[in-house]
């Protein structure tokens, strides 16, 4: 064989090989779910994006959220994990992708159900580092859905104002659980003011929340905890109210108050804290 042509086949094994290599390198894969008991046939998936619960009936299993489009996959293995009952309804929280972006995979296997304004701030593309590609719920409702499958029954509630202008909680009576959404989720509140949220309402919409009989609770991220756990979070963001508040009636401008929220609250520059809530906040809590 001519040497030539051994060298050249050679040179271009490699480069296919590299970028093979980088290729695979390159491609990102989705964070790896996990799913775990939480009451008697229910579930949480947890991982990349919000907190999903799992309720399984004789007649199919209701979902609450469905993260990204990308954790379509691994949401319904792991479903299959603990059931043989297909997915027949979703219940979206709120309108974020990291919440409904799975929406683009499951609105051809089950029937989505969010609130009017959920649908509609995906329609109007309101997150601003959300895909482009986002699926709305067809079945929308105001103020109450309630589903009953297989001798159960859950509902999705609108009871005002905070992280969104669309939030739902999601009651599962016999269960005495409540899945929040963002409504409760990490440390502090991220308010998304261009999505109708509100800080100055979130508590008021909390106090609504706590009327309700339960004893669990499912945050939007975090782990799970209880009714004590959600009251705790509704006065921290009174206080936080009461603080940012007070720092406006001072005089203090918004470059004063984001290096106080960064200080006290952890809000990172850039974060979508200061590019979402910072602004809302100075208006709204004049």
């Amino acid at each position: 064989m001519n040497r030539t042509l051994v060298i050249r086949g050679s040179a271009a094994a490699l480069l296919l090989a590299g970028a093979w290599v980088a290729h695979t390198q390159n491609t990102k894969q989705p964070p790896a779910l996990t799913i775990k008991p939480v009451k008697t046939d229910l579930y949480e998936i947890e991982g990349d994006g919000g907190n999903v619960a799992v309720y399984v009936t004789g007649e199919g299993v209701i979902m609450v959220d469905d993260k990204y489009e990308q954790d379509y996959d691994q949401i319904t293995s792991l479903v299959k994990s603990v059931t043989a009952q297909p997915i027949r309804y979703i219940l979206s929280t709120h309108y974020h992708a990291d919440h409904s972006g799975g929406n683009t995979k499951f609105t051809s296997v089950a029937e989505i159900i969010s609130t009017v304004n959920a649908h509609n701030n995906i329609v109007n593309k309101v997150q601003s580092n959300a895909p482009p590609d986002m699926v709305p719920a067809r079945v929308t409702f105001t103020t109450e859905s309630d589903i009953f499958l297989g001798g159960k029954q859950v509902r999705a509630i609108y009871m005002g104002r905070g992280h969104t202008n669309g939030d739902a909680l999601i009651y599962f009576p016999a269960l005495r659980l409540l899945h929040t959404g963002d409504l409760m989720a990490g440390t502090t509140p991220l308010i998304d003011y261009p999505g109708g949220g509100s800080l100055a309402q979130w508590p008021a919409t909390l106090d609504e929340a706590m009327k309700l009989d339960f004893d669990t609770v499912i945050p939007g991220h975090g782990a799970v905890t209880n009714k004590a756990g959600l009251k705790t979070y509704r006065d921290n963001i009174a206080k936080e109210i009461t603080r940012v508040r007070g720092l406006i009636r001072e005089g203090k401008n918004q470059d004063d108050v984001a290096k106080v929220m960064t200080a006290e609250y952890g809000w990172a520059p850039g974060s979508l804290n200061m590019q979402w809530s910072l602004p809302g906040m100075m208006t709204e809590l004049k």
